[in-house]
């Protein structure tokens, strides 16, 4: 059995045990004596990855909260619009009721409330047409998805290319920073080369795009974050038969984890370009030699 098999199967007993554990280990706020709070509650939960914000109220109490890394202050990646993807109909975001979105937003009707190990200073809202008052955390626009508590099978959703929302899906610490993954490192093969890329979620099935590194190292913050998400880690990748164990791990200014190759930080690229066809999904690495914030961007050999 191959060493990203391994990691794989250990992911999934990881998150098999979460369900099982999950309900006793949510962190919620308990009403005051003046009566029960309008507010939703954000909790914690222990999940596969670490520490995680849960909802800690409504039908989906229990189910981890996302941000996307295309959200950046009141610009948001994921909207209502609706989209045409592979000839279906697709909207990203709406209500929290909404049967069509496919990552309703986290709502409040009043002053969102932190639940124990969550940080209320952190909890704000942001407002918007056809949604709501949106909770947020650090400034970061949480969405549901999943169904089953315990289970957060959004985790590093890379929704680049299929469909169009130009980020990628993370869950987000009580700390505010996002939570990455063990993950697999593979590689991509882009007009004829092979090039370092990472096994991410897309519409519900694995692919495989290519990451860059960076002549700016972890200093791609911000809007430059926005069109390049950092590859967030936790513990050791998967590796695909054939790459050497060249991966490591560095610490970003707002606590999170980025994985690393040969010592350079790992982005994906927010707008990369890809089409499907007869074989499959056609990777254009169309991020290799952007200029953003002073540095540069380039694929990465493998």
């Amino acid at each position: 059995m191959s060493d990203f098999t391994q990691r794989l199967k250990r992911v999934s007993v990881a998150l098999a045990v979460a369900t099982v554990t999950l309900l006793s280990a949510i962190s919620i706020a308990v009403p005051t004596a003046d009566g029960a709070t309008s507010g939703s509650i954000v909790g914690v939960a222990n999940g596969p990855f670490g520490p995680m914000l849960v909802a800690g109220s409504g039908q989906r109490a229990g189910t981890a909260l996302y941000i996307i890394t295309s959200d950046l202050g009141t610009s948001f990646g994921c909207t209502i619009t609706k989209q045409s993807v592979a000839g279906m109909p697709y909207v990203c975001t709406g209500p929290p009721t909404s049967q069509k979105a496919d990552w309703p937003a986290y709502t409040t009707t009043g002053t969102p409330v932190a639940g124990a190990g969550v940080k209320q200073s952190l909890l704000g809202t942001v407002e918007r047409p056809g949604v709501g008052d949106q909770v947020t955390y650090d400034g970061h626009p949480l969405y549901l998805f999943d169904q089953i508590p315990g289970v957060p099978s959004g985790e590093s959703w890379d929704e680049a290319t299929i469909p169009a929302d130009h980020g990628s899906w993370w869950l987000l610490s009580p700390a505010g920073s996002p939570v990455g993954s063990e993950g697999v490192l593979s590689t991509v093969t882009i007009k004829g080369h092979n090039y370092l890329g990472a096994q991410v979620i897309v519409g519900g099935g694995i692919a495989v795009f290519p990451v860059y590194s960076y002549s700016g190292g972890t200093g791609c913050t911000s809007e430059c974050a926005v069109k390049f998400s950092p590859l967030y880690a936790e513990g050791s990748p998967g590796l695909a038969p054939g790459l050497s164990q060249k991966g490591g791990i560095v610490t970003r200014s707002d606590g999170s984890l980025q994985r690393t190759w040969g010592g350079k930080p790992l982005y994906l690229f927010g707008d990369q370009g890809g089409s499907i066809g007869p074989t499959g999904l056609t990777i254009e690495g169309n991020g290799n030699g952007v200029a953003e914030s002073g540095g540069t961007f380039a694929l990465i050999s493998a």
